[in-house]
């Protein structure tokens, strides 16, 4: 008879979560536990705290850098501690590329932005001239206009 690699796994996995879930109900006093602390458990055994942390950077960004910036300028991405900012002009993007050490140690002084070592910021993306209806295959956009 042929192995089943996969419904073994499954099984072993099947049983040590029922042997986990046991001597957990065993531990307990019956008391109530306060729902912080086990979320705070929870948080702490499924290594979560980088996760949260981006999360968070991305929702208060407003507060974060302030509401003047907030508008014109959001974060992209966050990997491996590079933070990746699109400002809504090129105006912006050097406005901020600028203020970016400045900018840089606002983001690092509240805790989301812990995560954060350094800011990459690029400026608005710019309309394709390779398709649609006045496209020419091999040419170089609108700077064939120009000369």
């Amino acid at each position: 008879m042929k192995r089943d690699i996969a419904r073994e796994l499954f099984r072993s996995y099947r049983t040590k979560t029922r042997r986990v879930e046991i001597e957990s109900l065993e531990e307990r006093s019956g008391e109530p536990e306060p729902l912080k602390r086990i979320m705070d458990e929870l948080v702490v055994n499924k290594d979560w705290h980088k996760g949260l942390a981006e999360g968070n950077l991305f929702a208060n960004w407003r507060s974060i850098v302030g509401a003047e910036i907030a508008e014109h300028a959001e974060p992209i991405t966050l990997l491996d501690g590079r933070l990746t900012i699109r400002a809504s002009s090129t105006a912006w993007a050097t406005q901020l590329r600028l203020l970016a050490p400045d900018l840089l140690r606002q983001v690092q002084s509240d805790d989301a932005g812990a995560l954060v070592e350094e800011l990459l910021i690029i400026g608005p993306t710019a309309p394709s001239w390779k398709r649609g209806l006045r496209s020419i295959r091999g040419s170089r956009g609108p700077r064939d206009t120009y000369g």
